[in-house]
């Protein structure tokens, strides 16, 4: 069985990473299917998610887009350290960063990200209170494929609450934020069983 390197990518609390690491440190992911968390790293140097990431005994690394020119030499540098992990699947929970077209094709079919809505509804910022505005009786949160186009890849899961009466974007977005921890270590799980089946490519360590 080859051995299956996650590499999560986080710009600030990392609460989506930490449920992953430790639904699968939990789990046993390792002794399973030997797949681990192998490295978080954020473009943000004071990241919370970092100290939480290392209270788990997860490696971390820093790479401060601040210092990079431009996006293109911020991602390429991005890609040699995510590629020294030699990552099965790289996870975005929770990172700020628009990605280019060639890093995001260097990842195609083994990067994933969490959006707060349930797309196609409500791709990009501020969905809580769009999808209050438009009436919605139902929100939720996507689990999808990263591709070019922003919040469009294929969907991997989906789990909806429902609006209640009396929201506002913040306590909606709070009953969405559970869903997204119990949602996104039950996608990466399912793409990793998918992996172990061979369906996708994995490294060997």
């Amino acid at each position: 069985m080859n051995r299956k390197n996650i590499v999560i990518l986080i710009s600030g609390t990392g609460s989506n990473m930490l449920a992953i690491a430790n639904a699968a440190q939990k789990d046993r992911w390792d002794e399973k299917m030997q797949a681990h968390v192998a490295c978080v790293i954020s473009n943000r140097p004071g990241a919370e998610g970092l100290v939480s990431a290392a209270g788990l005994g997860i490696a971390t690394q820093v790479l401060d887009h601040k210092n990079f020119e431009s996006r293109d030499t911020f991602d390429a540098a991005l890609a040699n350290l995510i590629d020294s992990y030699q990552p099965a699947l790289v996870v975005l929970a929770g990172f700020m960063r628009i990605l280019t077209a060639g890093f995001v094709a260097r990842y195609a079919g083994r990067m994933v990200n969490i959006h707060p809505s349930l797309l196609p509804a409500f791709p990009g910022l501020n969905t809580h209170q769009r999808a209050l505005d438009a009436g919605c009786k139902f929100a939720g949160a996507t689990v999808h494929m990263v591709t070019a186009e922003l919040d469009h890849g294929a969907i991997v899961a989906q789990a909806a609450v429902p609006v209640l009466e009396g929201d506002d974007a913040n306590s909606l977005a709070a009953r969405v934020l559970v869903q997204e921890h119990l949602l996104y270590p039950q996608a990466v799980l399912a793409w990793l069983q998918t992996a172990d089946a061979g369906g996708v490519q994995s490294y060997a360590n």
